[in-house]
């Protein structure tokens, strides 16, 4: 939870705040808390709201005119489209880490109460950040986030000041004529919320005042052409087998890739989950840290608050700590599995102890959701001056929990807000953990001897100021970053790298001296290479490591990796191959009875959407076998970068309507294949309606393209028809 200072803005003629909720939803509070039945506490509810109704008061101002929407057709009203509505206002700024937490609260509310029902969400973005203010960021954190609810860019935070808001986040409930109904501080409020909201729609509906109208909605992520990558949050260098891990973060997956951009591994995606598992079954949530060590990478699985292990050798993924959901635990301690832990955003191997055999024995994790930094024991170890853990045994190194910016000899007393990044710099005389401290903007040491937690530049003195960010180059305090997530350490050179995310730029270290300057980007969001370091352009980079003699640089909002040359000083973009990548799911082989149906070839370009319509009949008699389920499978061998090394698969459970069956074409086409080809193919079984026998009928498809280079707009869509 963060306060929001030093904004400062003119203030709209004041109709009401928040404070005129305070006592009476106080009252409300309490009884709820003494309550022992759901339908005690909704009672409660109906009451508090029947006393609302009889004040004239709480209605709150109307956005202000010229606001940017997300979302929506066009900006939105408490006087046209949101009247008869029960509204739920979230402000939040894209940033903090509390505000995700809420999201799928909000998610989830959206599942249970439709805007037909008389319930529409919207978001109000209040910047903490000046690169928060800017439409196009707020536009890649609605991406990221897959908010498809409207979103405002109250960039002046007008209506926060209005209403008095005091942190992020805030959730507002109001009424069908803009009233005021409750207000819900900070993240682990989802059973009220749920509460309030439900018991607000049932009294506005008994007295006839909700609406059933909709509300034109215009999702942005619909209006844009797809890419290889979506907001990679990390990279990870394993130099000896010259071999990236990326986290491929908006596909919810985890890429391995040769140092030239062969692609050799994809595990997990397109869509979100959490399976362990072989790794064509195994499936993510926002994964953002990533490690690669030989065969084994390590993966901080963000949104599903998990730490997962992922086996090439042995093709399976496993979890190592987390249990699934958000915790709220700051000392840790259990073995993993059994550890609940809290938005895991980044991930370092190193070293706990002096003895050789403990080499590379812990697993750091920057804990952004409860300002911590933890480890995981991958071999039994100890930290500094503390107690012997097993191996498997997860537990907080560094930090008290609090959101501060607060420095300290003994580490749990230290605060972090919102770890984001970090760097092991094992070798003397640094012996230490760097860190980057996204919501302080700061960038810490966290000594591996005894723990100690100090500045190495960003910041001020005061540990509760998280709003001592800027753009300068210069020593220690002095120098200014504004919302870093990314650090890499160069042990060759003794210098530490920089993802100063918020103002686009990657700027260097030197411990030594705590001397901070920039070595690329223009400060300005773009996508520009070259033709050197300081005129090529990043979109918020998140992540960042170190190759011979290069940097690896994950360009989040642009969706690219990127590499820097050191010895050059030129910038370039990774370039995908894709034709022999590992396919990760096995294709059943087609008996000898399966027809083959080879379609007209069909015209496509990079990036577009193939829509095929599966139309099947069966033969007269018969029905499908639900104790046999049919399915089906699209497949690309021998053309594999066409499903991006993956294979889709689907249940066929009722043929009386045609079945739908998309793909999204790579926007970076194999240039060497001429003539590439989807196949898809049927598993249908039947049975006799009366009963008696069965049967397996099988058909393969066969989808010819040919790629052209001109872009086309919309998706493209095939029909493939068959009566067995």
């Amino acid at each position: 939870m963060t306060l929001l200072n030093g904004i400062v803005v003119g203030k709209m003629a004041s109709q009401c705040t928040l404070s005129a909720l305070f006592s009476s939803q106080s009252q409300l509070e309490y009884a709820l808390d003494d309550a022992t039945s759901q339908q005690e506490k909704e009672n409660l509810v109906y009451q508090y709201l029947r006393k609302l109704d009889d004040k004239e008061d709480l209605k709150i101002p109307d956005f202000e005119e010229g606001l940017e929407w997300l979302n929506t057709e066009g900006p939105l009203s408490f006087s046209r489209e949101l009247a008869g509505k029960v509204v739920v206002l979230d402000f939040f700024t894209y940033c903090c880490i509390n505000c995700m937490h809420i999201l799928p609260d909000l998610h989830q509310l959206e599942k249970r109460h439709s805007v037909k029902d008389g319930l529409i969400i919207v978001g109000v973005h209040s910047a903490k950040f000046p690169n928060e203010k800017v439409l196009q960021n707020v536009r890649g954190a609605v991406l990221r986030y897959n908010i498809t609810h409207p979103v405002v860019n109250d960039r002046d935070a007008r209506l926060w000041h209005e209403l008095e808001v005091a942190c992020w986040p805030t959730v507002v409930l109001l009424g069908p004529r803009g009233n005021l109904l409750f207000s819900l501080v900070g993240e682990g409020h989802r059973e009220r919320l749920a509460l309030f909201t439900s018991a607000a729609l049932q009294h506005y509906r008994d007295q006839g005042l909700l609406r059933d109208h909709l509300v034109g909605t215009k999702l942005y992520r619909d209006s844009l052409p797809s890419s290889f990558l979506s907001f990679p949050g990390k990279v990870a260098v394993d130099s000896s087998r010259k071999r990236l891990a990326i986290a491929d973060t908006g596909h919810h997956r985890v890429l391995v890739v040769s140092s030239t951009g062969k692609l050799l591994y994809s595990v997990g995606g397109p869509g979100s989950g959490r399976k362990d598992g072989k790794l064509q079954e195994a499936t993510f949530c926002s994964p953002q840290g990533v490690v690669i060590k030989g065969d084994i990478v390590f993966v901080a699985d963000t949104e599903n608050h998990l730490i997962r292990k992922i086996d090439l050798l042995e093709e399976q993924v496993s979890t190592l700590a987390g249990v699934g959901f958000q915790g709220i635990d700051k000392d840790g301690g259990a073995m993993g599995p059994q550890q609940p832990i809290s938005s895991p955003w980044d991930l370092a191997l190193g070293t706990s102890g002096k003895s050789k055999a403990t080499h590379d024995n812990v697993l750091w994790v920057a804990m952004a959701g409860t300002h911590q930094v933890w480890c995981l024991f991958l071999a039994d170890g100890k930290l500094p001056q503390g107690s012997n853990f097993q191996m498997g045994t997860c537990v907080r190194f560094a930090g008290s929990g609090n959101e501060e910016n607060r420095n300290n000899a003994y580490p749990h007393k230290a605060g972090f807000a919102q770890p984001s990044g970090l760097a092991p710099a094992p070798e003397e005389p640094w012996c230490c953990l760097y860190v980057a401290d996204s919501e302080s903007s700061t960038v810490r040491s966290v000594a591996l001897k005894d723990g100690a937690v100090k500045l190495l530049v960003g910041g001020e003195r005061d540990p509760m100021n998280l709003f001592a960010f800027g753009d300068v180059d210069g020593k220690g305090m002095d120098a200014k970053l504004q919302h870093p997530l990314g650090v890499a350490w160069a042990p060759d050179k003794s210098l530490l790298y920089v993802a100063d995310s918020y103002n686009h730029k990657i700027k260097v270290v030197d411990p030594k001296n705590k001397q901070c300057w920039v070595v690329a980007g223009t400060g300005e969001a773009g996508d520009v290479l070259g033709p050197g370091f300081t005129e090529s352009s990043f979109n918020e980079p998140g992540g960042l490591c170190v190759g011979e003699g290069v940097l690896f640089i994950a360009d989040t909002n642009n969706h690219q990796l990127k590499v820097l040359d050191l010895e050059t000083k030129t910038v370039s973009r990774v370039r995908y191959v894709f034709h022999r990548a590992k396919t990760l799911l096995h294709v059943p082989k087609l008996p000898k009875s399966a027809l083959k149906v080879n379609m007209p070839l069909l015209t496509v370009s990079p990036g577009q959407t193939v829509n095929m319509k599966l139309v099947l009949s069966l033969p007269e008699g018969t029905k499908l076998t639900k104790e046999a389920p049919s399915f089906w499978i699209l497949s690309a061998e021998g053309n594999e970068w066409l499903l991006e090394s993956r294979v889709a698969t689907g249940n066929i459970q009722d043929l009386s309507q045609p079945l739908s069956i998309s793909t999204v074409l790579p926007a970076v086409p194999d240039v060497t294949d001429a003539s590439p080809e989807l196949t898809l193919s049927v598993w249908v079984y039947c049975c006799l309606t009366g009963g008696g026998s069965c049967m397996m009928k099988v058909a393969s498809f066969i989808q010819p393209l040919q790629i052209v280079t001109t872009l086309e707009n919309g998706p493209v869509t095939v029909t493939l028809a068959h009566a067995f």
